[in-house]
């Protein structure tokens, strides 16, 4: 929609001022105010077009620039641009939001959602597997996923393609895959980690495949635009868009047993069959994947924070499934305020500003040999001083049956050194 400039002049009385403010309000316009060196104010009011005719102003309707208005005893000015400087837009100049194109200063065009998920849509797939029971197919088993390697590497949701227990494939090796663009392929599990909930499935193509590319999830906040896409309910080709509620919603909040996970939490609308399908920022990139929603809620979905499924992706190809270290410690990231609190019920509590608390020791653990006790407070593991259970779970990595250095602090401030031998965690647990 063309938009164009009204300036007004005046140098005194609010009332004026208040009345012209009330033309941008009422006409959902922009309204910008400045002071001049010779303390004359200045009204600048952008105005959809189309509401022009209904402004109670006098003067010319139909000139280009700079005639003359009169509204009560100010008079305004009117500045557009020649249709003939239009190719100016093209150049780079500044152009309104809501008139296409580029816009300035960093906002977001009306056609971001649309560009983004454009940039995604080609490489997201559908998976159809197929579950037999007696030689009949009873249930077909939908989920999404998308294509990440121009090798055929699909990435999606275990729980869509594996078993419960993660052992067995869903079906004989028979899942149907189709592409945006209508073409099918038959897949294969590559991978799979049901702890993690992610799985790699494979399809051989003797024409190009489109792929989408992985982002960071690392540089998202709450509030920032996500798309999610898909195919809810067999729907093909489905996006819904929404913000990033919360960057590390714990696995614990949502009563999810088991070993610690964060999820990324959003508002966007997903249903049976989104699950496996990417979760896309302005930019086109894979910040996650979609996983799963509170049933009985509206706008509470979750996805896996992509740095995480890179992380799982590399595992993969290193040992062909998830390795993942076991202290047996139960852990709580310490800030100012839960320190206080506790300082407050135990006088005995350590000095700290930072750390990482030890509330429970599973008895029998690698924790538990090493001597860990119940209120320790790790402030350096391997060496490094760490501040979260994020920092210890990136610290250990892959590392089983290697001494790790740790040092806690305990009640009265006793500083306590600790060598701890890390298990690998049972892939049930």
């Amino acid at each position: 929609m063309d938009h164009f400039l009204r300036k007004a002049s005046f140098s005194s009385g609010s009332k004026s001022i208040v009345r012209i403010i009330a033309i941008g309000a009422a006409s959902a316009g922009l309204l910008y105010l400045s002071n001049n060196p010779d303390s004359k104010a200045t009204v600048k009011l952008s105005i959809p077009t189309i509401l022009r005719k209904h402004l109670p102003f006098q003067g010319h309707p139909s000139f280009v620039s700079s005639d003359h208005w009169q509204f009560g005893k100010f008079p305004l000015f009117l500045s557009r641009v020649d249709p003939a400087l239009a190719g100016d837009v093209a150049k780079g100049a500044p152009v309104a939001v809501g008139d296409g194109g580029k816009p300035s200063c960093g906002c977001l065009g009306r056609d971001f959602i649309a560009n983004a998920a454009a940039k995604v849509a080609p490489a997201v797939v559908n998976l159809s597997v197929q579950q037999d029971l007696y030689g009949f197919t009873t249930v077909r088993s939908m989920c999404s996923g998308t294509i990440i390697d121009a090798d055929g590497t699909i990435l999606t949701c275990a729980h869509g393609v594996v078993d419960s227990q993660g052992r067995q494939l869903t079906t004989k090796g028979k899942i149907d895959v189709t592409l945006q663009d209508g073409r099918t392929f038959e897949g294969t599990v590559i991978n799979s980690d049901l702890h993690s909930d992610i799985a790699i499935v494979k399809i051989k193509s003797k024409t190009p495949l489109p792929t989408a590319k992985l982002g960071s999830s690392s540089k998202l906040r709450p509030g920032d635009w996500v798309i999610a896409m898909g195919t809810p309910l067999s729907l093909q080709n489905t996006v819904t868009a929404g913000i990033v509620s919360c960057v590390d919603r714990k696995s614990s909040d949502l009563g999810l047993g088991g070993m610690r996970r964060e999820y990324l939490q959003t508002d966007c609308a997903i249903n049976a069959g989104n699950s496996g399908g990417p979760l896309v920022n302005i930019d086109g990139e894979i910040v996650g994947v979609n996983i799963m929603k509170v049933a009985a809620a509206d706008g509470l979905s979750f996805s896996i924070p992509i740095d995480s499924v890179s992380k799982i992706i590399e595992h993969f190809k290193k040992s062909g499934r998830v390795i993942r270290p076991w202290l047996g410690l139960k852990m709580l990231d310490l800030n100012e305020l839960i320190i206080s609190q506790l300082k407050e019920r135990d006088a005995k509590f350590p000095e700290v500003e930072k750390g990482i608390l030890v509330p429970m020791v599973t008895p029998g653990s690698p924790a538990d040999r090493a001597g860990f006790h119940p209120g320790d407070v790790v402030i350096e593991f391997d060496g490094k001083p760490v501040q979260s259970i994020k920092e210890i779970v990136e610290i250990m990595d892959d590392r089983i049956g290697k001494p790790l250095n740790v040092v806690v602090k305990r009640a009265n401030n006793e500083v306590v050194k600790l060598t701890v031998i890390p298990e690998e965690a049972n892939p049930d647990m």
